[in-house]
């Protein structure tokens, strides 16, 4: 299951594109793939598990500036600015929540001194996906690390969400923007998770139109239908149906995971279910977008099939949605549940 990830890792972290299932090490590295890697890499029960989480780690810790940002691309040793985003920002919090409470005591100390130094600059993004990283990893900090002093901080990052929310939504369109991009099933998601430690009505009744008005359009022909790439879908247009990405079904297949742990209600887990099925053949083209031979997951689905190079950001997507349904079907209902893409 993990032959691709681990083959896409070197001693510098998670290598960012390949060519087929060949990693493109001139690609470089990001921060986004290696904190999203670092994620999966403390659910794994492998033996090289401590290996890869300290790989990761210490790319985060590297790649991160002094005022706590990051850095967000590397290639051959050198660091570029030209993909810096708050997501990044976001993904690194979340990551570093993780690690900060995982069973490595080196690890945990060096994600504590990164939260530290980034979170007074990480409340005040306003990129609607940081807004949600940042606020699934202040959750993990209070669940976790028992940070209840983190609440108004995530009460305040929570509220930026529904004020998107009022702002943008209609009669018909229930929605934090005039769009959906990517990865969008995080906005709801993290309201979710939001709630789960503090029980806020409004968070989650946004949390459920939010998340219902994106199943009820994705659904529709009974699979995942991922809203594509070419033209994303404006408010009062179609949706266009390529480019799709394995990150978006991993979005929707957590944010689903999130909202039964939240409400119990088996109609999410049916929809996460169904999500993890677009991986394999139950989508648009009929063909599966997980290579059992590679172990790796193809990069998109497009209008002639599928686009057949094998990038960190795809099998990472697919093992972390694998891993928490595994977990959901094996253990049962959980107390709590965060991971995103």
């Amino acid at each position: 299951m993990y032959g691709h990830f681990k083959r896409m890792t070197d001693s510098t972290g998670i290598i960012q594109f390949s060519h087929l299932s060949t990693p493109a090490i001139e690609s470089g590295y990001t921060v986004d793939d290696n904190a999203r890697a670092l994620i999966v890499a403390i659910g794994m029960e492998e033996l090289e598990r401590e290996r890869l989480i300290k790989t990761y780690t210490t790319f985060l810790q590297e790649a991160q500036n002094p005022d706590g940002t990051w850095q967000n691309l590397k290639v051959f040793d050198r660091y570029y600015t030209v993909i810096n985003s708050e997501d990044s920002i976001g993904r690194g919090v979340l990551a570093a929540s993780f690690a900060a409470s995982c069973n490595i005591t080196e690890t945990q100390k060096a994600a504590k001194k990164m939260l530290k130094r980034v979170m007074p600059k990480a409340i005040h993004v306003n990129s609607p996906r940081a807004i949600a990283y940042v606020l699934l990893g202040i959750v993990k900090m209070v669940h976790s690390l028992e940070s209840t002093n983190m609440i108004p901080k995530g009460k305040q990052m929570a509220y930026k969400l529904l004020k998107l929310y009022e702002l943008n939504r209609g009669a018909k369109w229930h929605w934090f923007e005039d769009r959906l991009t990517y990865c969008n099933a995080v906005l709801p998601h993290a309201l979710f998770s939001f709630y789960a430690v503090y029980k806020d009505e409004k968070v989650l009744t946004v949390a459920k139109n939010t998340l219902n008005f994106l199943t009820d359009s994705l659904f529709q022909k009974g699979y995942l239908n991922i809203v594509g790439n070419q033209g994303w879908w404006i408010k009062k247009s179609q949706i266009p149906p390529y480019d799709q990405q394995p990150v978006d079904a991993a979005s929707v297949a957590l944010a689903c995971l999130q909202a039964y742990v939240v409400t119990g209600e088996k109609e999410y887990i049916e929809m996460a279910q169904l999500a993890y099925d677009w991986y394999w053949g139950k989508n648009i083209n009929e063909l599966p977008l997980y290579n059992e031979k590679t172990q790796g997951c193809h990069d998109a689905l497009v209008p002639h099939g599928v686009n057949l190079n094998q990038g960190a950001e795809a099998v990472i997507s697919f093992l972390m949605a694998h891993q928490i349904l595994h977990d959901i079907k094996i253990k049962g209902q959980q107390e709590l549940l965060i991971p995103a893409v």
